[in-house]
């Protein structure tokens, strides 16, 4: 049986979640932290809904009792110099 791959970004397996619970991670930044599920470019926003039911049908605990994990924007690097012009434009106005 070929293992299901929940987060793409960061090529992390089911198996590699459920392993992570078993090995004790019980909230999503644990599991996040174990793995790097929502981790990647994506920040969660694809494989966090199914990372929470995974760890809710093995903890046993409700999906509305499971914490969300934090997470940050995607950023997409700017270079210096543009940093520059746009500062410089700000205080001429």
């Amino acid at each position: 049986m070929c293992d299901e791959l929940i987060c793409r970004c960061e090529e992390v397996s089911r198996e590699e979640i459920e392993a992570a619970i078993t090995d004790g991670a019980v909230t999503m930044n644990e599991v996040k932290r174990f793995t790097r599920a929502g981790m990647g470019l994506c920040q969660g926003r694809t494989c966090r809904r199914l990372v929470e039911r995974i760890l809710s049908e093995k903890t046993n605990t409700p999906l509305s009792e499971i914490q969300t994990s934090s997470y940050r924007q995607p950023v997409r690097p700017v270079r210096s110099d543009l940093i520059q012009e746009y500062n410089n434009l700000e205080e001429e106005q």
